[in-house]
């Protein structure tokens, strides 16, 4: 099902960028398996953390430097004991199986996704 439409400026004013994943560890209070990220954006944003459900393919073994997209203006949530302050993109399958979204070639953290 598509959404309904936006305008350009509904979506500029979502603020999307590129970093990289420099700290992964398990969410154990989370009620479905999730990972605690922690990812660098560059000097303008800084290091931002997120729960993820991203287990079925991720781990701290192949996430770690690994750079990612995510969404860095909405507001902080408190996800089962973690401020989750970043949302990584990724698409699901029809399994609730998420494949993060990335860039093709190693780009600089903190630019913006337009």
């Amino acid at each position: 099902m598509i959404k309904e439409q936006i305008t350009y400026n509904d979506f500029d004013k979502v603020d999307i960028r590129i970093g990289t994943v420099i700290s992964v560890k398990k969410n154990e209070k989370a009620r479905k398996p999730s990972l605690v990220v922690e990812v660098d954006f560059g000097s303008e944003i800084g290091i931002k953390q997120s729960s993820a459900q991203i287990t079925h393919y991720y781990n701290e073994d192949n996430l770690k430097g690994k750079q990612v997209i995510a969404v860095c203006n909405f507001p902080e949530k408190n996800i089962a004991g973690i401020v989750s302050q970043v949302l990584v993109l990724g698409a699901i399958d029809a399994n609730g199986k998420v494949t993060l979204v990335h860039p093709s070639q190693k780009a600089e953290n903190g630019l913006p996704i337009a």
